[in-house]
């Protein structure tokens, strides 16, 4: 494939294998800009991006923001609590009042699953999903498959295993599509009350045992409890959940002994992941986020040149703008 040829990026449901592998192979062109001295190139300069985070955001906010700078694109970052929603204004309105000061991209962050969804149906703009709801987190789940395609090397027939809050989990469904795409063998492992009926329907097995789930596994992604979508107690307590699901070192002595443990952030250490393996060998948590701004770095080129009539063919190509001269 030579390019990708979309308007948005809503969610990695439906996206090809060819259009999976683009997005990360350009992204393994962009990650040495960010070991420069001057990290910086002009690939998207003259391109404005505004970033509209309707919820709370470090690693993803932060990256968005790094990646739009490094490549020269000029941005403008705008939170709920500042924008005039607090005064009524509809999310429609907003984004077309946006979209009037000739904008090239939203990057959104919604509480409502399909947020991105409708503002790419009314507006010229590209639109980037940055999490919706418990929907998806597409960017999030591409630089998860690209750190594991990083250490595991091709990710067909691997096994991975998704372990936690399977039902609000918008990161575990991004990974799931992105995954299965690629042929990973995915397992996820939570609580029956965390996991979403029919989850089988999406080529994943399924599995309530943590000890099970993660024999001969090549790679564990460990998700947080997502207490602030649940209306409802799902386990007795955290002291629980952590005696059951926590990922420790006795769990993770059963997986393959070169397998590689994630977590998206944020993590609560002591829950959902004890200290010894967030901070062990076999953690690649930080190299997930450098990650993070090489991925949206490549959707944001990628997303603005597909809008173009005319575009790069191949992702060796970027080399010539890796070869620009910083600015």
């Amino acid at each position: 494939m030579k390019r990708l040829d979309r308007k948005d990026l809503l969610g990695l449901e439906g996206m090809s294998a060819e259009e999976l592998k683009l997005i990360l192979d350009t992204a393994q062109s962009f990650r040495e800009i960010s070991e420069r001295p001057v990290k910086k190139v002009p690939a998207l300069r003259g391109k404005t991006v505004v970033n509209l985070f309707f919820e709370p955001s470090t690693r993803t906010r932060a990256s968005f923001e790094l990646a739009e700078k490094r490549l020269s694109a000029d941005n403008v970052n705008i939170s709920k609590s500042t924008s005039s929603v607090v005064k009524g204004e509809s999310l429609r309105d907003t984004a077309e009042n946006l979209q009037a000061m000739k904008i090239d991209v939203i990057v959104i962050r919604h509480s409502a699953s399909g947020a991105p969804h409708f503002l790419a149906s009314l507006l010229d703009a590209s639109v980037i999903n940055a999490g919706d709801g418990a929907h998806e987190h597409p960017t999030q789940g591409l630089l998860d498959v690209f750190t594991l395609r990083d250490k595991l090397g091709d990710l067909n027939d691997k096994k991975i295993v998704i372990v936690g809050d399977i039902a609000h989990s918008r990161v575990a469904r991004s990974n799931i599509f992105g995954l299965v795409t690629l042929g990973a063998r995915v397992t996820v492992c939570g609580p029956p009350t965390m996991m979403p009926v029919k989850i089988e329907d999406l080529g994943v097995s399924v599995e309530t045992d943590l000890r099970r789930a993660v024999e001969g596994a090549d790679a564990v992604n460990v998700l947080r409890v997502q207490l602030e979508r649940q209306n409802v107690n799902l386990f007795p307590s955290l002291a629980e959940y952590s005696v059951i699901y926590g990922v420790n070192k006795d769990i993770v002595a059963g997986m393959k002994p070169d397998g590689v443990v994630l977590h998206p952030g944020p993590m609560n250490r002591g829950v959902e992941i004890s200290h010894d393996v967030a901070d062990s060998d076999r953690a690649v948590i930080l190299q997930q986020v450098t990650n993070g701004v090489a991925v949206r770095m490549a959707v944001l080129y990628l997303i603005c040149e597909g809008a173009r009539e005319s575009a790069f063919d191949e992702p060796a190509e970027v080399e010539q703008q890796l070869n620009t001269k910083s600015v």
